[in-house]
C-alpha cells in the first residue's frame, strides 16, 4: 500500500512508448502508478522497475480496456491497492493490424480499433470519474483530472486507416463530453495530440515518415 497522501495516476497503455515516457515522468514528481498493459508482461515490469528507480511505487495490472470486465477489475485493482485516483490518462490505443482502403476494410478491423480507442476509453473514464466524485466528496482527494491521448489523426486524413482517424476524432468528442459534465465537480478533462511519435507502434512506417518529413508533407515540397 502507497503512502495514503500519495497522488495515484492509472495510466493505460504504459508498458512502453508514449504511456511509459508518461508514468517516468509522473513518478519523477512523487507519483504512485498504476501500470495497465495488455499482452505484453515483460515491457510492463521493465516500465515498474523503472518507476521503482525514481523511487515511486507501482502496480502493473493486465487489461483490455476494450472489454468491459477488465475494466472494471482495472478501477478496482487500483482502488483497492492505492485507495484513491487522482488522475486517470487514456493512452492505450491500437492502429489497424493491416492497412486498408476505406473502399475494402471489413467491420472486424473497424470493431477492433474502436473498441481500443474510443469505446474503452469512454466507459474507463466513466467508472474512474465516478470513483473520483466519491473521493471528492468523501474529502479523500482534492482534485482530480483526466488526460486523453488523442492524435493529429484526429483531423489529418488518411484513407486507408480511416478506424484509426474516426476513433480519434471520437475521442476528442469524448473529452468536450466528459469536461462539460464533470465541470461541476471541479474535473478537469483535457486531451494531447501528439504527432508522430517513434514507438513501437509506428516503427513499421517510421522509413516512410522519415522520407515524408524530409521532402516535406505538403504539395510544395521543401
Amino acid at each position: 500500500m502507497s503512502n495514503a497522501q500519495t497522488r495515484v495516476a492509472l495510466v493505460t497503455g504504459a508498458g512502453r512508448g508514449i504511456g511509459r515516457g508518461i508514468a517516468l515522468s509522473l513518478a519523477a514528481k512523487g507519483w504512485s502508478l498504476v501500470i495497465n498493459y495488455r499482452g505484453n508482461a515483460e515491457a510492463a515490469a521493465e516500465t515498474a522497475d523503472l518507476v521503482a528507480q525514481k523511487g515511486a511505487q507501482a502496480l502493473t495490472v493486465q487489461a483490455d480496456i476494450g472489454m468491459a470486465a477488465d475494466r472494471q477489475a482495472l478501477a478496482t485493482r487500483c482502488l483497492d491497492h492505492f485507495g484513491r485516483v487522482d488522475l486517470l490518462v487514456n493512452n492505450a490505443g491500437m492502429a489497424p493490424r493491416q492497412r486498408m482502403d476505406i473502399l475494402t476494410v471489413g467491420e472486424e478491423s473497424y470493431d477492433e480499433v474502436m473498441s481500443v480507442n474510443l469505446k474503452g476509453p469512454f466507459f474507463l473514464t466513466q467508472t474512474v470519474a465516478n470513483t473520483m466524485i466519491e473521493l471528492l466528496q468523501q474529502q479523500h482527494i482534492e482534485r482530480a483530472q483526466v488526460i486523453n491521448i488523442g492524435s493529429l489523426s484526429a483531423y489529418a486524413s488518411s484513407p486507408n486507416r480511416g478506424e484509426y482517424c474516426i476513433s480519434k476524432a471520437g475521442l476528442g468528442m469524448m473529452t468536450a463530453l466528459f469536461a462539460d459534465r464533470l465541470a461541476e465537480y471541479g474535473i478537469n478533462v483535457y486531451e494531447i495530440r501528439p504527432g508522430i511519435i517513434e514507438t513501437d507502434m509506428t516503427s513499421v512506417v517510421k522509413q516512410k515518415y522519415d522520407d515524408l518529413i524530409g521532402k516535406g508533407l505538403t504539395p510544395i515540397q521543401r
